[in-house]
């Protein structure tokens, strides 16, 4: 991976995340610690890195289309369970 690449990915990861950081000075409704902006970052990250990986290994579209697909699913899945815990697993939120 060239270093133009992943300082892109960095500074979209970056610029995602100034999101609940802006949105925490106007209101009470957005209550993020250090820890939610770590845990966001690195599933963001890893989920362009992935995404990268698979557009740049794969070449047959409907492949890469249900790759893409089952990661995005995957990674909203862990979103949602560590946000409000639909799984019921110790690791969801509040």
């Amino acid at each position: 991976m060239d270093k133009k690449r992943l300082l892109i990915i960095t500074a979209i990861v970056a610029a995602i995340l100034l999101i609940p950081l802006i949105a925490m000075q106007f209101t009470d409704e957005v209550n993020w610690n250090l820890g939610d902006f770590l845990i966001g970052g690195s599933l963001l990250f890893a989920l362009s890195l992935l995404i990268d990986v698979v557009v740049r290994k794969i070449k047959q579209s409907p492949y890469r289309f249900i790759i893409i697909a089952t990661i995005l699913v995957v990674f909203i899945l862990i979103w949602a369970e560590l946000a409000v815990g639909i799984f019921g697993t110790p690791f969801a939120g509040d």
